[in-house]
């Protein structure tokens, strides 16, 4: 791939100057940014982060060195698009320069092999299931005490990330096909994941339950696999486009009005194949529909409105809106205004409510440290708020801030309704 003259970004798809020159470096962004309230470092804030693009696209630094570890520190979480008052598109500018570092560097051998192994191994549902085999006997033999001791940070904060192992649930298969209960409201396809679907798979299953008792008819493919969203956030574009469009030929043929996603970096990057693959011409159109029928499940249950009964909660919960869902995807008030349909249940913000847990895709496992001392950050703010259960609709929220929250149970909201229509104890 050529560069264009005097750029040190290749010719495909560089960070373009119209949207560079949309930020007026005003630093509303610096108070949301994480590293820049970690570090101080302007370079570290989104606006110095677009002022080395803008150095790149003029040619004036190299993509080498300091350029790459000053983008690689970014989490992109979003939440100076949130507050930009200028509508600066930091989302597209950081999804345009990931993938000219991953073509254009050359990582350490290090690097390069811990991020290979990532990607060899997450988004595969039947690699992650031979895992977790050696999860659950790495677990019961009790290594992990072990492992913290011996190995590199970025190893040790892989395996502190994982979640218990249950064999029965990471191999357990949901129904392809759930009947809604009473008149049918609408039909709909579900995306059981990968990590979620083995990790977290009661998620799933809380999902289709719930979406049938609201009048859903639930579809969920066997056929289908990893959406892409880890490769789209990581840069690795490739990888990304491969997946978007398995993930569209999946579902394309099923007759539903909606596209169900209950993770939300899954939901944010699958809105984003209309995007994605805006350049191919047999996949543009088709990208662009699939998009347009994402919805996240809580997205589609406040559209919907409460129609099977609830049972009383007596419970206060803090509710942390993940980056992808809130600054992503914008969906804030949704997710709240469905749990508010619990009779007697309290529902409470965080401090700093939108500052990033630190998980980020694959962000804690390559860059540990910044990570860390975001989730102690976060768990300390979820302390001050005395919750008695913490939900988040996430499954990398959930495992980064298990890490360092202890006493307060967590789930994601699906499964605080789920119990909540069936009448069921609270863990």
């Amino acid at each position: 791939m050529t560069n264009p003259a005097d750029s040190s970004f290749d010719a495909l798809h560089p960070p373009s100057r119209e949207l560079l020159d949309d930020c007026v470096h005003c630093g509303f962004c610096l108070p949301t940014c994480p590293t820049y309230q970690l570090w101080g470092e302007e370079m570290d804030s989104p606006r110095g982060r677009i002022y080395l693009m803008d150095l790149a696209e003029r040619g004036e630094i190299e993509l080498e060195g300091a350029f790459t570890e000053h983008i690689d520190a970014c989490l992109g979480c979003m939440a100076c698009v949130t507050s930009c008052p200028s509508g600066v598109q930091y989302d597209r500018l950081l999804e345009a320069t990931r993938p000219q570092i991953e073509r254009n560097v050359r990582r350490t051998r290090a690097d390069r092999l811990f991020r290979d192994g990532i990607f060899a191994l997450f988004p595969y549902r039947r690699r992650l299931r031979a895992a977790s085999v050696f999860g659950a006997a790495y677990q019961k033999l009790g290594l992990a005490r072990l492992a913290e001791r011996v190995l590199p940070p970025r190893l040790r904060a892989a395996q502190a990330l994982m979640p218990p192992v249950t064999l029965r649930n990471a191999f357990a298969k949901l129904p392809r096909r759930v009947r809604p209960e009473g008149p049918a409201r609408a039909r709909v396809a579900m995306l059981s994941g990968c990590v979620q679907d083995v990790f977290f798979h009661e998620v799933n299953v809380a999902t289709q339950r719930v979406l049938a008792a609201e009048g859903c008819e639930v579809l969920t493919p066997r056929e289908q696999g990893c959406c892409g969203a880890l490769g789209l956030h990581a840069g690795r574009e490739p990888h990304a486009v491969k997946h978007a469009k398995r993930t569209i030929e999946t579902f394309d043929s099923l007759p539903v009005d909606h596209i169900v996603v209950n993770v939300a970096g899954c939901g944010s990057s699958m809105k984003e194949y209309g995007h994605l693959l805006a350049d191919d011409p047999e996949w543009a159109e088709r990208a662009r529909r699939f998009s347009a029928k994402v919805r996240d499940v809580s997205e589609l249950l406040a559209e919907l409105g409460p129609r099977a009964p609830r049972h009383p909660v007596r419970a206060r919960v803090a509710y942390h809106d993940a980056c992808h869902l809130g600054h992503a995807q914008g969906i804030r008030d949704e997710p709240r205004a469905v749990l508010r349909t619990i009779p007697e249940l309290e529902v409470v913000d965080l401090p700093e409510a939108e500052i990033c847990c630190g998980s980020a895709g694959i962000y804690n496992m390559v860059q540990p440290e910044p990570a860390a001392e975001l989730g102690e950050r976060k768990a300390a703010n979820i302390r001050a708020a005395r919750p008695d259960l913490l939900v988040t609709a996430n499954p990398g929220c959930l495992l980064q801030i298990a890490r360092y929250l202890d006493g307060v149970p967590m789930l994601h909201p699906v499964q605080l309704l789920d119990a909540a229509l069936q009448g069921r104890q609270l863990p």
